[in-house]
């Protein structure tokens, strides 16, 4: 059990049966009344955010969620398919599970999975990837301005800005994060 009181960001937290990451609080403390913590939390399996205010006292229970380090393998069109890098089980998971990352992963690329009481409910793709940027247009030669970007496709299929001198067939690693270009790889 964890009091209101002791709210931190990050941390994940059950409250009414549902799982909730706390993204921002607040304690205040007005002239008036009594304190309160102001949130905003994040559900973590439908990734709605609200805001809620609870009394310091109100106490709720602690959210335990496991992370994995699994393989991306392939898809056969309905699922995506993971492979525990320990135990060599594999795990489908369906398209809206693996959405936010899709992106920026290919076969064999390693992942985060994050699970609550065994249940995968988001995949995270590494920090830093290198796609290959399969269609862009040539850059114009002269043309000189500081940052200046085009558009380019990868080979997810993603499409990022990336600087004037970057070519199709050229790899380059990107912020996930960010979701934008780094460098040349």
């Amino acid at each position: 059990m964890i009091s209101a009181g002791d709210f931190r960001k990050g941390l994940t937290v059950d409250i009414e049966g549902q799982i909730y990451t706390i993204v921002e609080f607040q304690h205040v403390k007005p002239g008036k009344g009594a304190a309160f913590v102001r949130t905003k939390l994040k559900n973590v399996i439908t990734g709605a955010v609200t805001e809620r205010t609870f009394n310091p006292s109100d106490k709720m229970n602690r959210a335990h969620i496991e992370t994995k380090e699994m393989q991306y393998l392939y898809s056969d069109g309905e699922l995506f398919y993971f492979m525990d890098n320990e135990s060599y089980e594999q795990l489908p998971l369906e398209k809206e599970q693996v959405e936010e990352a899709l992106p920026y992963i290919v076969e064999n690329t390693n992942v985060t999975i994050r699970l609550y009481k065994g249940k995968a409910f988001s995949v995270q793709p590494p920090n830093f990837v290198i796609l290959e940027v399969v269609e862009t247009e040539p850059g114009l030669r002269g043309d000189t301005a500081t940052n200046v970007t085009k558009q380019a496709v990868l080979e997810t299929g993603a499409t990022i800005n990336v600087p004037l001198f970057i070519n199709q067939g050229e790899k380059i690693r990107i912020d996930t994060r960010t979701h934008e270009y780094m460098d040349r790889a």
